[in-house]
C-alpha cells in the first residue's frame, strides 16, 4: 500500500482512536483494490473472508431467492459492510457489487477478529457499526410495513434532497430498477409512482429530479424521526 494510500485509510471512522500497533497490523495484512464498476465483490451464502470498508465509490448489497433479486441497501465512502458475518465467522446473508468505480479496504477477517479481541477502540467502533446496522434494519422493516409505494418514494426523495444541499434539484445517483428494488417495488410501480407525483409538483426528466413544491411533498409524506431521521 502505497504512503499516501496508508494515510488515507487510516482516517476512516474504523480506525479511529485504534492502537498504532493494531492499525499497523490490520493495514500489514489489509488490501486497498480499485474495482470497475458492476464488479461482484462478494456472493450470498460464501464463507467470510474480509471485512470492506468503501474507501471511495458506491456498493449496492442485494440478495436473491430462486428468481428473485433485491436490493438490501445502497453504501457510500466511509461505511463498512459485512461486519456482522466477519465477527461471528459466518458466511455472508447478502451479496454486494460495485455500482461505480470504487476503493475497497479489504482487512482478511481473521486479522479483524484478532484486534476486535485485543483493541478496546476497535470493538467500540465495530460495536458501532453493528448498532448503526441494526437501527437501520429496524427502520427500513418499519418503512415497508408502514408506508405504501408513493410514501417510500416521496420519503426518499425528500431524504435524498437533504443529502445534497436541499435545493430542490438533484440527480437520481443509480439507476432506476436499483432505485425500485431499493425500495421494495417493481420498475412499473415506480414509474406509476412518478407519474403520481406530477400532482405534487415533483418533475422528473431521466435521471433528473426537480422538487417545485417540497412543502407539498412533505405533507404527501410525512416524514417521522424514527423512521428517517439517520441521526436518531
Amino acid at each position: 500500500m502505497r504512503r499516501e494510500d496508508e494515510d488515507e485509510v487510516r482516517r476512516l471512522p474504523l480506525l479511529t482512536g485504534v492502537a498504532e500497533t493494531h492499525i499497523t497490523f490490520l493495514l500489514k495484512n489489509a488490501f486497498l483494490q480499485r474495482f470497475p464498476a458492476h464488479v461482484e465483490l462478494i456472493r450470498e451464502n460464501e464463507p467470510a473472508d474480509f471485512l470492506y470498508v468503501i474507501v471511495d465509490g458506491q456498493i449496492e448489497l442485494y440478495a436473491a431467492f430462486r428468481d428473485r433479486e433485491t436490493t438490501v441497501a445502497v453504501l457510500e465512502p466511509g461505511q463498512s459492510f459485512i461486519v456482522a458475518a466477519v465477527v461471528l465467522d459466518r458466511v455472508y446473508l447478502k451479496s454486494a457489487r460495485t455500482l461505480a468505480p470504487s476503493r475497497m479496504l479489504m482487512i482478511p477477517a481473521e486479522a479483524v477478529r484478532h484486534v476486535f479481541g485485543t483493541d478496546a477502540a476497535f470493538a467500540r467502533a465495530i460495536a458501532e457499526e453493528l448498532a448503526l446496522a441494526y437501527r437501520a434494519v429496524v427502520k427500513e422493516i418499519k418503512n415497508q410495513k408502514l408506508r405504501s409505494g408513493l410514501e417510500r418514494l416521496a420519503n426518499w426523495l425528500i431524504a435524498r434532497d437533504r443529502e445534497v444541499g436541499s435545493e430542490c434539484k438533484f440527480d437520481l445517483p443509480y439507476d432506476k430498477k436499483i432505485l425500485a428494488s431499493r425500495l421494495g417495488m417493481a420498475p412499473e410501480v415506480l414509474s406509476r409512482s412518478f407519474s403520481a407525483l406530477a400532482g405534487y409538483n415533483v418533475e422528473v426528466a431521466g435521471r433528473h429530479v426537480t422538487l417545485h413544491d417540497r412543502e407539498a411533498l412533505l405533507r404527501l409524506a410525512k416524514p417521522s424521526p424514527t423512521i428517517d431521521d439517520p441521526l436518531t
